[in-house]
């Protein structure tokens, strides 16, 4: 499927040439998949001078960005392709004349069909990790940075995104433990805060929302390392537990600044430092955004093994598509 990830990347990335001028690019999606896309955000804001931004799909349907128009370059993401506020802003952005670049599990969904450049892309337990979301996902931002904004370090991060299967098969050797161990001491807990900064930023949103809220019914909110101290630090204590995902970017003093205080009044912060994955062999232009995935993974084992201590299904749902809503 490689070739086909590729080709498909390819006409995207060729249409966003082909523009005389791109004046934004907006990220558009719901849930998880918007938590996915807030890396491109990050991305471009460091690596481009072109404005970007996230959007939750409704309300760039229903509050529509006034700079939206042909210049601009709206990706849109959806696992199964039939979320329809997604579909609705795609659609919106297509006839507004902008490039629309889908990402997608499921070809020929209402997704598939509403963006002009869809993007699939793999999904399970035998799949590569680079033909999965996040790394068509980062193929597809650096292919786009690569002539929004050339550097040859662009072409060293695509050829890093190749070791993500060894490198994610590694990561959860080293993390398996570490996860049991974590899961049997908080199963019991009724609430986890999760803490990141910068490019983790949307892993850690996802973490709270996404796997612990929906897929877990565990209270949970997710926290900026820089807005720690404005208000959230109030409720730490003894007996409340916290996941930080400690960068090894630029925004990493914010993330030790947490751990520095937290360590003094909580038995139960667990700390997901990005410098101690094995990432020797990756090239140093690529380390930041090789990490961001990878913490992606380290979570996803923490939280199934919190999983299968609660007994409770990642796939059960209270109301999510079980009725109208």
């Amino acid at each position: 499927m490689r070739d086909l990830h590729e080709n498909q990347i390819k006409k995207a990335v060729e249409a966003v040439a082909n523009r005389k001028e791109v004046n934004e690019v907006y990220f558009v999606a719901c849930g998880g998949s918007q938590a996915v896309l807030m890396a491109g955000q990050y991305l471009f804001d460091k690596e481009s001078t072109i404005p970007s931004h996230v959007y939750t799909a409704n309300e760039f349907v229903y509050d529509t960005p006034k700079n939206l128009n042909e210049n601009s370059v709206v990706i849109s993401c959806s696992h199964s392709g039939n979320t329809p506020e997604t579909v609705e802003a795609t659609k919106l952005a297509r006839e507004k004349g902008a490039v629309t670049i889908c990402l997608s599990n499921l070809e020929g969904s209402p997704l598939w069909e509403a963006a002009e450049y869809p993007v699939h892309y793999d999904w399970g337990k035998d799949v590569s990790d680079s033909d999965k979301n996040k790394g068509i996902l980062y193929g597809l931002l650096f292919s786009l940075l690569n002539v929004l904004a050339p550097n040859p370090k662009w072409d060293v991060c695509l050829k890093e995104l190749e070791k993500l299967t060894e490198l994610s098969n590694a990561a959860k050797e080293q993390y398996a433990q570490d996860a049991k161990n974590w899961a049997k001491a908080q199963k019991r807990d009724p609430i986890i805060y999760t803490i990141g900064s910068g490019i983790n930023y949307g892993e850690v949103y996802s973490t709270a929302m996404c796997w612990f809220m929906e897929m877990q019914w565990i209270n949970s909110g997710c926290i900026h390392s820089g807005e720690y101290f404005h208000g959230p630090f109030e409720i730490t204590d003894y007996d409340v537990p916290f996941m930080l995902v400690k960068s090894m970017g630029n925004t990493r003093h914010l993330d030790q600044r947490v751990e520095d205080f937290a360590t003094k009044f909580t038995d139960k912060l667990l700390v997901l430092d990005q410098n101690d994955l094995q990432l020797d062999g990756v090239a140093p232009e690529a380390k930041q955004y090789i990490a961001a995935i990878l913490s992606g993974v380290v979570i996803r084992l923490f939280v199934e093994a919190i999983a299968f201590e609660r007994g409770h299904s990642l796939d059960v749902r209270r109301y999510m598509w079980q009725m109208s809503y």
